[in-house]
């Protein structure tokens, strides 16, 4: 049975408290940039992200993280975070988008964390990629996952009040996706290719002026629902479609009941009234810049966003290590 929306909106601004945690998450891994090991960069983040979230005033589940229990330590799908206290919610997190991208010290890695009332994230499970389409608030209406790239890109051209040949496609760069970008040259869109990082890719179709008009192909479930509740604060609007990977992972997912033709909106994965979302670059990137080291600190750069008002923050901070590490180690 499928969850019940929860509607009621939630009483504070929660996306103050989110920054702290992706402040956290992108300031730990960040101090393991280029040295080659991915693992070492997500453990660090989750770490931080864990320990951070803890303290937030909220009886928060954790409906995408690191994966099942027996998979991850922490942050594990179903995790109850949080003191425990109202409001019930649903958490979305990724506490490093883009972990080879740090490791190799390339740029365009985030820590990224979403959260809504209890109920309203749907995570088609079953399936761990799911084809996308994403775009910014005026070609939202524009888009159908289940048209033709040509018949997509005309109608958002159009939408933008442009010629299909002024329209920016983001693309992961993946061999899946070899007729994809080969429609779209057809179609005369022009094409940027990134190596990693869609959720960072995501919300630049979905903001104005990002020089990135939509983002089209295969990427991760998790990390389109992580859109999708970005999208939801920005306007604009995502539709993913579950793709199974093989063979087995199709019979799984039909045995699960999983309807593989279901093309999910952005509300269908995230729901309700209040949606809050945070990203805080790890490593400097078109969207964020990376963390900045200095002397005894550094510098962080963070999105932060609340649908109900539709408030967009850049946040510059700065970050005392010592006090940082006394805080967590001794706090």
């Amino acid at each position: 049975m499928a969850a019940t929306r929860i509607r009621q909106p939630i009483e504070r601004n929660i996306a103050m408290e989110l920054v702290r945690v992706t402040e956290a998450a992108a300031l730990s891994a960040a101090r393991y940039m280029g040295m080659g090991n991915k693992e070492l960069v997500d453990q660090a983040a989750v770490d931080a992200m864990r320990f951070t979230l803890g303290s937030v005033p909220m009886d928060g589940t954790v409906v995408i993280g690191e994966g099942e229990k027996d998979e991850a330590p922490m942050l594990y799908i179903g995790e109850r975070i949080g003191d425990g206290s109202a409001p019930e919610v649903d958490i979305a997190v990724d506490p490093i988008d883009g972990t080879t991208l740090l490791s190799k010290g390339l740029p365009g890695a985030i820590a990224a964390v979403a959260l809504s009332p209890r109920g309203t994230m749907i995570v088609p499970r079953e399936t761990a990629y799911m084809n996308k389409i994403a775009v910014g608030r005026e070609a939202r209406d524009a888009v159908d996952l289940d048209a033709s790239v040509e018949d997509n890109l005309k109608n958002i051209a159009e939408a933008l009040g442009r010629r299909v040949q002024e329209v920016t496609v983001v693309v992961l760069d993946r061999p899946r996706h070899d007729q994809l970008l080969a429609d779209i040259r057809e179609a005369g869109a022009r094409v940027k290719l990134i190596t990693d990082g869609d959720v960072a890719a995501g919300i630049q179709a979905a903001l104005p002026e990002s020089g990135v008009d939509v983002l089209m192909g295969i990427g991760g479930t998790p990390e389109g629902v992580l859109t999708a509740a970005a999208i939801r604060c920005i306007g604009g609007a995502i539709q993913g479609k579950a793709w199974p990977r093989n063979d087995a992972e199709r019979e799984a997912a039909e045995a699960a009941g999983l309807d593989l033709d279901r093309v999910y909106n952005t509300e269908d994965l995230v729901g309700g009234e209040d949606v809050f979302f945070s990203a805080t670059g790890a490593s400097s990137g078109e969207l964020l810049n990376g963390v900045k080291v200095l002397g005894g600190g550094a510098e962080t750069y963070s999105l932060v966003m609340r649908s109900r008002s539709g408030t967009i923050r850049w946040i510059d901070s700065q970050h005392d290590f010592t006090r940082l590490d006394k805080i967590r180690f001794e706090g």
